[in-house]
């Protein structure tokens, strides 16, 4: 269980990486294949979500373990969203949206990925850890909303074309909800007990 969970924390990373590289180097062929791979991780979301239900059916379990379970089907949602957004990205990669931005923009595109990542990579690491440790995000997701009113303020300054302007500005809200995922899941694998499952 807690295995397939970690994959599909592998799956949601590695797709904002490469949606961002599609994006911001115009690889068109990547950004399909992010898109693409969208539907391998909606397929292990419902698989591992079946799993916890039949396990739950099955053994009936209680305390740290239910909690435990209870907690991976709270996680899953929100890693699901975040392979959407992901896919989302990759959708204005196909259409070549990168070439379109301004220089800076595409800068913070790019710092607002690697801080997301951070994130990600954080939670990750936290859900695998035998015992969750308490990790805080806030100075992470404080940097990905300034870099978002940084943008903002961008697409405001900038000659862009209005229906570039509108998916810039749609783009950066991508991020934002991004590094919002990472906090929520970080403070449910806080009250995560100690694994008892595997």
């Amino acid at each position: 269980m807690d295995r397939r969970v970690g994959q599909l924390f592998a799956l949601v990373t590695e797709s904002l990486a490469s949606a961002t590289q599609a994006l911001l180097l115009g690889e068109i062929a990547l950004g399909r294949a992010v898109i693409e791979g969208d539907r391998l991780i909606d397929e292990l979301t419902s698989e591992v979500e079946r799993a916890v239900w039949d396990q739950i059916d099955a053994e009936s379990p209680s305390g740290d373990q239910l909690r435990r379970l209870i907690g991976i089907l709270q996680i899953l949602p929100e890693l699901e969203r975040s392979a959407d957004l992901a896919e989302h990205i990759a959708q204005r990669a196909v259409v070549n949206l990168g070439a379109e931005m301004s220089p800076l923009s595409r800068g913070i595109f790019q710092r607002m990925t690697e801080v997301a990542l951070e994130m990600w990579k954080a939670t990750a690491d936290a859900f695998g850890a035998q015992v969750p440790p308490v990790i805080t995000l806030d100075e992470d997701d404080e940097e990905i909303d300034i870099l978002h009113e940084r943008l903002t303020g961008e697409v405001a300054r900038r000659a862009m074309p209005t229906a570039v302007a509108a998916q810039v500005t749609l783009l950066a809200r991508f991020y934002e909800r991004l590094g919002d995922h990472a906090v929520n899941i970080a403070s449910r694998i806080a009250s995560l007990p100690p694994k008892a499952i595997s």
